[in-house]
């Protein structure tokens, strides 16, 4: 217990445990033969199932918390060994590469050790009962390695298949980065607004005008890598699959999970109504309550008319 106390032996033995299930994986790949996409599915698959021993292991669903970032680098950078890298992969691997990077850094930033874990897992984990194993294993666990593999999988298309390149990727190319960025920033004002913390709900950056700005970044890089593998190869329009996937994760569970926590503040609503759940842009407030509903709807106050 003393040593999961440890943030320092907290990271090596997770060090351990992401070296094993990369080596499972791995082996897994080059044992299969399929077609490239199915073993990759398999492989991670597997890389996720040894993850998921270790997380009953330790009694802590946390254990998965840095996969969602580390997988999608092992593959690409799995998937160009001896390849000739194209400009297409290069730009693919430089914003998956900072992407990870950055989300793995903020991770270890907030890590805490291996007897801490997720407050949204320790919800479901009183919520199911019994249930919870089969929770902890398709929830926690399988569901999110498949969007991610879903999201990453355009990017390794564009590796096998090394279309020629198009300008019109770069755009999209682009968009990856500002995601990046927006996320970045997010974070970074996030945790200097937890540091001190002199407000119920942090209002400045950002966060003044979106509650989750830190979301869009992770949906906006999805679409980026996904748009710029589409943009060389039409066909394959499929492959957006993944990144809508990762869009209904967030506004479908993520979302809904962190603003019914929040509701439990003071202010809360209120909150909510002078803010966007994504774009950080100025949201016009409603208008009081004790305004005269005449005056509302008369012709000199509807948008476009001068009074």
């Amino acid at each position: 217990m003393n040593l999961l106390q440890s943030r320092a032996w907290s990271y090596a033995i997770l060090a351990a445990v992401y070296l094993l299930a990369g080596a499972a994986g791995v082996a897994t790949y080059l044992l299969l033969p399929l077609p490239f996409w199915l073993s990759l599915l398999i492989a991670d698959v597997v890389s996720t199932v040894v993850t998921f021993l270790f997380s009953l292991i330790f009694g802590n669903a946390s254990v998965y918390d840095p996969y969602w970032s580390v997988q999608p680098i092992v593959i690409l950078v799995a998937f160009s060994i001896g390849r000739k890298l194209s400009a297409a992969m290069i730009l693919s691997l430089i914003a998956v590469l900072l992407w990870g990077v950055r989300l793995t850094a903020n991770w270890a930033y907030t890590f805490h050790g291996l007897t801490h874990q997720d407050w949204r897992y320790t919800m479901l984990r009183e919520k199911t009962g019994k249930a919870y194993f089969f929770v902890n294993f398709v929830g926690i666990h399988l569901v999110p390695t498949l969007v991610v593999y879903g999201c990453v999988l355009p990017a390794v298309f564009t590796f096998v298949y090394a279309p020629a390149f198009r300008a019109g990727s770069a755009v999209f190319f682009v968009l990856s980065l500002l995601a990046v960025v927006l996320q970045g920033t997010a974070d970074v004002q996030m945790h200097r607004y937890r540091k001190h913390r002199t407000t119920p709900f942090i209002r400045t950056g950002l966060w003044k005008y979106a509650r989750h700005p830190n979301y869009l970044g992770e949906i906006l890089m999805w679409w980026g890598v996904g748009l710029a593998a589409v943009c060389l190869m039409p066909s394959r329009w499929y492959l957006l699959a993944g990144a809508l996937a990762n869009t209904l994760l967030f506004c479908c569970v993520s979302v809904p999970l962190a603003d019914g926590r929040q509701a439990r503040k003071e202010g809360f609503t209120e909150y909510k109504r002078s803010t966007r759940v994504f774009l950080p842009l100025y949201k016009r407030p409603p208008n009081p309550q004790n305004e005269d509903p005449i005056e509302q709807e008369s012709p000199a106050n509807r948008p476009g008319k001068r009074r």
